[in-house]
């Protein structure tokens, strides 16, 4: 037995032979794999199961850390949730809702800011460099208008310090404030195309941000014209709304997929659809 060739650890196992097991064999079914070698010392997974647990492609880490910590992509899903379903209803202006959700200032803070920057942190300490940044950004996003929200940052107030009641209209303020939509809007463009190599309820997440975000942009710039197009809000409340649902389920995904539930719910993958340039490269040679 001590001279049997060890696998790769990540392939670790046991079987009634040796107390290994080769996933390697064209007679093991991923299936069972997956099943017989969740008591070794790291787990061994699908790249399809990986996608749906990290929302980035499946990557190689030079250590053992994804089988030690949690799954940080939950809880920075959590924070977005809970930030952008109720603007998406403040903006459709259910039961009198208004203000930018000013109200929410404090969900936009320890939700949005806190939740999703805590989860980038975890997703870079695990190596998952896309679901770090997009994390990140949308912390940072939140955060950012949380503040601009909140009357100690001076933010809408510098604008007409005469008259704090209607200094968030305030047309400079307002056309100011559209620019950051719509560089949010060319974040998420990009998102979108990197997202084509995780699945497709990721992919239609940020296809909609784009124009809600577009749709806000021209919701203020209206405002800096002294034009209230209230098309606009109600078409990005529409549209983050449909994001909400979306990000909902992929949460629900995510929690399914954490306790081994036996419901298996599909996300679209495109991992293997959409092949890596390392992947070509190595077919080619």
């Amino acid at each position: 037995m001590a001279n049997n060739a060890d696998v790769e650890k990540d392939h670790a196992g046991s079987d009634s032979i040796n107390g290994r097991y080769d996933l390697h064999h064209d007679h093991h079914d991923s299936e069972s794999a997956l099943r017989r070698i969740r008591t070794a010392g790291s787990i061994s997974i699908t790249p399809e199961l990986f996608e749906k647990i990290y929302l980035s492609p499946k990557n190689r880490v030079s250590n053992n850390i994804r089988s030690t910590f949690g799954n940080p992509t939950p809880l920075a899903l959590v924070g977005f949730l809970l930030s952008l379903t109720p603007l998406s209803n403040v903006l459709l202006g259910w039961r009198g809702a208004g203000g930018l959700g000013a109200a929410e200032v404090g969900v936009y803070y320890f939700f949005g800011g806190l939740l999703m920057l805590l989860g980038a942190l975890l997703e870079f300490i695990l190596g998952n460099t896309f679901p770090f940044v997009v994390f990140g950004s949308f912390g940072a996003f939140w955060l950012s208008f949380g503040a601009t929200l909140t009357p100690y940052f001076n933010a809408s107030i510098a604008y007409d310090p005469t008259n704090p009641a209607a200094s968030a209209t305030n047309p400079v303020f307002a056309a100011t404030f559209a620019y950051f939509h719509v560089y949010m809007g060319l974040l998420c463009f990009v998102y979108m195309i990197v997202a084509i190599r995780t699945n497709i309820v990721f992919v239609l997440i940020f296809l909609l941000l784009v124009p809600a975000f577009g749709c806000l942009a021209g919701f203020f710039f209206g405002l800096g014209e002294g034009v209230v197009h209230m098309t606009l809000q109600h078409a990005a409340g529409g549209l983050t709304f449909v994001v909400s649902l979306l990000g909902w389920y992929l949460f629900f995904v995510q929690l399914l997929a954490s306790v081994d539930f036996p419901l298996n719910l599909p996300v679209g993958d495109l991992s293997t659809f959409v092949r890596g340039a390392s992947e070509r490269a190595n077919k080619s040679e």
